[in-house]
């Protein structure tokens, strides 16, 4: 059974969680089906965003009851290869070469914040909830915990991580797991909004990004990480798309990307 609808409109790719009956929580399946699909989506050159969403009332409770059940049941051992199954998904998403938009609606819990905190932009309605609720079950939320920290930060993991406290869509904005809070009847259009500001970006530069900002954050010799972005804003000046949009930007035209 299919749990993840698919979608293309164009240069822009939807994803969408298709598991309602359960708030579209997690199973191996859902994790499967989910990471194959971000590894198409990665190798399409044709495809320039990708919008992760889910039906329903909630965007994603976090792990099924049922697969959480059978795996309390397994050995440590299928324990860590099923956690390995969700670690290649959120670095999936996270390392995927295209931007990337979460909208999210109702519920976000434990795995579902780590899809959050994967996406390059985050995107809200107001009656919209989050949790890192692992600790009431005496677990951690792992997995996800590099990218929940790179978005909101250490001193704010530690406060969540462990209360579990559930907190709503303006805390998240003002920690940073959210980029922007609507009215429910506004989510798609401020969706559509950032869709279309993507793309006007040259492709090769929207897709990048995310590798220059994680590439910033690891560098430690201030020489080197001056070489290396030196390199690479040339590298992009003399490379077609360089080219193209700054001619244009000259010309008082629009690049070639941008239908005319």
């Amino acid at each position: 059974m299919n749990q993840l609808l698919k979608f293309r409109e164009g240069a822009v790719a939807r994803l969408r969680l298709a598991r309602p009956q359960v708030h579209n929580a997690f199973d191996a399946e859902l994790i499967a089906e989910l990471t194959a699909a971000l590894e198409h989506i990665a190798a399409d050159a044709d495809v320039r965003v990708l919008v992760l969403e889910a039906e329903g009332a909630s965007f994603s409770a976090g792990a099924d009851l049922n697969w959480m059940r059978g795996m309390a049941a397994a050995s440590e051992d299928a324990n860590r290869i099923d956690s390995l199954a969700l670690a290649r998904l959120m670095r999936t998403l996270d390392e995927l070469p295209k931007p990337t938009i979460a909208r999210v609606q109702g519920a976000a819990f434990g795995g579902g914040v780590g899809l959050v905190a994967c996406c390059d932009i985050a995107i809200a309605a107001e009656g919209a909830k989050f949790g890192l609720t692992e600790s009431k079950l005496g677990l951690l939320p792992a997995v996800i915990s590099p990218y929940v920290i790179a978005a909101i930060g250490p001193r704010q993991a530690r406060h969540y991580f462990a209360t579990a406290e559930i907190f709503d869509a303006a805390e998240a904005h003002r920690i940073g797991l959210l980029h922007q809070v609507v009215e429910a009847d506004a989510l798609d259009a401020a969706v559509q909004a950032q869709i279309s500001l993507l793309l006007k970006a040259g492709p090769v530069a929207a897709a990048s990004a995310k590798q220059l900002v994680r590439d910033v954050c690891a560098h430690a010799n201030g020489n080197r990480h001056d070489a290396d972005n030196a390199a690479l804003i040339a590298r992009l000046r003399v490379s077609a798309e360089g080219q193209e949009g700054l001619s244009a930007f000259l010309d008082k035209r629009k690049p070639y990307w941008i239908p005319q």
